[in-house]
């Protein structure tokens, strides 16, 4: 072991462990290991920590944003024109993919950042015996063997036995997911024993909530519970999002059709006698004008405006693509307790003839302490459940104390089930099991076991209360029964219907009983009448069962959403399309393995999230159907001229300023569109639904194959073999024109320009108007015609080109009313 020796702890043993005689650091009888045993178990064992996953590092980040097929696609291109001197070209591609990959890091890396600062700045530590001396040592040198020293408010440093329990109970729910605290006893369980029933033993990262113990350390680091998940962990894999499936789908499909016809048209050329140069730069031009260089970024920055969005929403996104993938949910598997529920015990029923005497005596008989607001507190959650509840009828705990002092006291221990308590003016309370109090009553018992058993049937935790006069636990009164549970979050309901109206089902999986889950999810209307309760709610569930369920609905073809806060959360998490985290209660683990982390842990948020990936989608599909059609009527204008003879109708460079400032910067103001309000009244796409089908590319092109005969027949009109340059600059207007005017009408499929409003999307009005601008602008500087090979045009000519430009987005307005027309009855 390296470094000094550990320091003695000013502490001392929990009663009945070993006889401390004296302050901490004096002899025990229990006296652990040896510094040099322990030293030579930590060389054997190794250091007690779990292999945390590496952090993204920036570098990682940012190389991640050059992955796409379209970004290999255009940084092809843009060698290729820098190998031929085409450097206007090459600089205006490369300036396109550095934009991409800055918004890209920017928001990715800052969503990293953020789940830094959500780590604990302190390392752990643990009590230990060693050499006869209670001590203190960080957490990573403790190793099998050890005896540890637990007491209320310590984090358990490793797996182990206890050896002595002193009315032990611990809370771990991060790692069985079990939302009340467990009792602990001496008494040895089977082997075979699921982990939440493991009442003898204590558990790495699991925290004691009330009493003191005394454990032997049989499992450190990756061997223990915690590291068994964290190899499960390992063993899943990430799952490409359904965007990316369907943008690399779409980016292939595109390189094929560009390579086909850039083959078809030199072929073409050669056959026709053209030069080998001429003929290359016509492919160069066909190359530039197939693919929607603005693309990339039009994705990026639509992602990256639902970050945004999600952001002010209480929701961390740590990848881009996975605000988009919550809109093609189709499954959400979600924890219950901190999620669909408050996350605090809270009295539900009282049953009793006199609910204020019940409340009065279980007040009698508790440790636990509330804060000033009358919320918060310390001690047991039961306990805390039990005093708000009496406070809400005028029962305070401190002026009990004060009024009726403590006489005795017989803390709740998991061998006697019960908790008692003698006060100054002779009456005894107790509270504990109904089955352990009932013997011990001799009044109030009618009707107290059939009201205990619908209270259990509901998913309530039943406690008895009595109260009798003088030391003695013999003919009590039972003054009645308290029901309590983690609530519902208010908000949860409305989320889950919302979900359900959405066609997305909520499947719940919890640590908790199945009698508590089935309660639960009738409750939040996850479970309707006739639906089968072992799909839809899954108790008791391990890491490997929600890694299983997670799987199995894959496997149907499902997209499947999972939440969680403990770390036997983390695997499923990880394995399913997106996983999401809870910031508040969530374990360091768990907010590592998402893509997506709840600042408030509330399901509602999910929801929104789905609304604001549904709204993401509909974006991006209207803007790239948007995009290909300019990209259509671009290669049919140069493919046509080709066949028929004709000059280039456009240069390169032309087209690349079509495609990045008149094209894409429309585009980019289209995916800031908002969200329609019926996004979450149909149901989700299917899996398998391209992002193009069969009416997309239907559209895409007869819509470019009307743009283009209306830039083709400008350009054969202006007389190409006499005025090659004005032709062009016709042809260059009038497309450009086209293009930022059919914007508007890409904005809905169903409804016209006036009907989706002109100044919803105030951006594109914006944008519109100044990229007109910059075109008009190219005309009136001398150096901008030279550089762009362009005639001068006279206004008349300019304003022909505006009006040839409403053609195609007065068409499509137009097919609007006639398809309404149609389909009325």
């Amino acid at each position: 072991m390296n470094g000094p020796p550990p320091t003695p702890v000013p502490r001392e043993a929990p009663p009945g462990v070993s006889e401390m005689e004296g302050p901490a650091g004096a002899r025990v009888e229990t006296r652990g290991l040896d510094r040099a045993e322990a030293e030579r178990r930590l060389a054997e064992h190794g250091r007690n920590e779990i292999q945390r996953e590496k952090t993204r590092s920036p570098v990682s980040v940012l190389l991640e944003q050059f992955r796409s097929p379209m970004i290999a696609l255009l940084l092809g291109a843009c060698a290729v024109s820098a190998l031929l001197g085409e450097h206007a070209d090459a600089i205006a591609i490369g300036a396109i993919v550095v934009l991409n990959a800055i918004i890209g890091f920017a928001q990715e890396f800052k969503a990293e950042q953020a789940l830094l600062a959500l780590r604990s700045m302190t390392a752990p530590r643990a009590r230990v015996m060693r050499d006869g001396y209670a001590v203190q040592l960080p957490a990573a040198e403790v190793v099998p063997g050890d005896v540890l020293l637990l007491e209320a408010g310590d984090v358990v440093a490793a797996d182990a036995r206890l050896l002595e329990a002193h009315t032990l109970a611990t809370n771990e729910s991060a790692l069985t997911g079990e939302s009340v605290p467990v009792d602990k006893a001496v008494r040895p369980v089977p082997e075979d024993t699921p982990l939440a029933q493991r009442t003898d033993s204590v558990f790495l990262g699991t925290a004691v909530t009330r009493g003191t113990g005394v454990a032997e350390v049989r499992a450190t680091g990756m061997r223990t519970e915690l590291g068994k998940i964290a190899h499960l962990l390992a063993s899943t894999s990430e799952t490409e999002t359904p965007l990316e499936q369907r943008l690399e789908r779409v980016t292939r499909s595109l390189l094929v059709a560009c390579g086909v016809i850039v083959v078809l048209v030199g072929a073409l050329g050669l056959w026709r006698g053209y030069g080998w140069l001429e003929v290359l730069l016509s492919s160069i031009s066909l190359a530039v004008a197939a693919v929607p260089e603005g693309l990339p970024a039009v994705v990026t920055i639509a992602l990256a405006l639902g970050v945004q969005r999600m952001a002010a929403r209480h929701a961390l996104v740590r990848r881009l693509q996975a605000v988009e993938t919550l809109g093609s949910a189709t499954v959400v598997c979600t924890d219950k307790t901190g999620t669909l529920t408050t996350g605090t015990m809270e009295v539900r029923q009282v049953w009793g003839t006199d609910e204020r005497a019940v409340l009065f005596a279980s007040a009698a008989c508790c440790d636990a302490s509330l804060g000033p607001d009358g919320k918060d507190g310390t001690g047991d959650p039961t306990e805390l459940a039990l005093l708000r509840a009496a406070l809400a009828k005028g029962i305070r705990r401190e002026e009990l104390e004060r009024e009726r002092p403590r006489v005795a006291v017989r803390p709740f221990d998991s061998e006697t089930k019960r908790m008692t308590v003698l006060r100054a003016d002779g009456v005894l309370y107790v509270k504990g099991a109904l089955e352990v109090l009932l013997p011990r009553c001799r009044a109030g018992t009618e009707g107290a076991t059939e009201a205990a058993r619908t209270m259990a049937s509901g998913g309530l935790r039943v406690l008895a209360v009595a109260r009798g006069q003088g030391p003695e636990e013999e003919g009590l009164e039972l003054l009645g029964l308290v029901g309590m549970a983690d609530p519902p979050r208010p908000e949860a309901v409305a989320a889950v219907a919302a979900a359900r109206s959405a066609g997305v089902r909520t499947v719940m999986i919890t640590g908790d009983s199945a009698e508590t889950a089935r309660a639960i999810g009738r409750e939040l209307g996850i479970l309707q009448p006739g639906e089968d309760a072992a799909e839809l709610i899954h108790a008791r569930a391990t890491a490997e069962d929600k890694l299983r369920i997670v799987r199995r609905w894959k496997e149907r073809g499902e997209v499947v959403a999972m939440t969680g806060d403990g770390v036997n959360d983390a695997p499923a998490l990880r394995e399913a399309h997106i996983g999401i985290a809870m910031g508040r209660t969530g374990t360091e683990v768990t907010r590592e393995a998402a893509d997506l982390v709840l600042t408030d842990d509330n399901f509602a948020t999910i929801v929104a999230a789905i609304r604001e990936g549904r709204a993401i989608y509909e974006n991006i599909r209207k803007t790239l159907v948007y995009l290909l059609v300019g990209n259509v009527g671009e290669l049919a204008v140069m493919f046509a001229a080709s066949l028929v003879g004709l000059p280039l109708p456009l240069l390169p460079l032309q087209l690349l300023w079509i495609n990045l400032v008149t094209d894409s910067l429309p585009a980019l103001a289209l995916v800031m569109d908002p969200a329609r309000s019926e996004l979450l009244s149909r149901p989700p796409r299917r899996p398998d639904e391209p992002m193009l089908g069969a009416a997309q590319w239907r559209h895409i092109l007869l819509v470019g194959a009307l743009e283009a005969s209306v830039v083709l027949g400008v350009f054969i009109w202006a007389d190409p073999a006499q005025h090659v340059e004005r032709a062009r600059a016709l042809a260059f207007s009038t497309l450009v024109f086209a293009e930022l005017l059919r914007a508007f009408a890409a904005r809905s499929a169903t409804r016209i320009f006036w009907e989706v409003g002109p100044l919803t999307n105030r951006v594109l009005l914006g944008v519109v108007l100044f990229s007109a601008g910059l075109q008009l602008g190219l005309y009136e500087l001398t150096a901008a015609r030279e550089l762009f090979g362009l005639g001068a045009l006279r206004l008349w000519e300019l304003g022909l080109a505006f009006a040839l430009g409403l053609i195609p987005v007065t068409a499509l307005e137009l097919s609007k009313l006639v398809r309404r027309w149609m389909a009325r009855p």
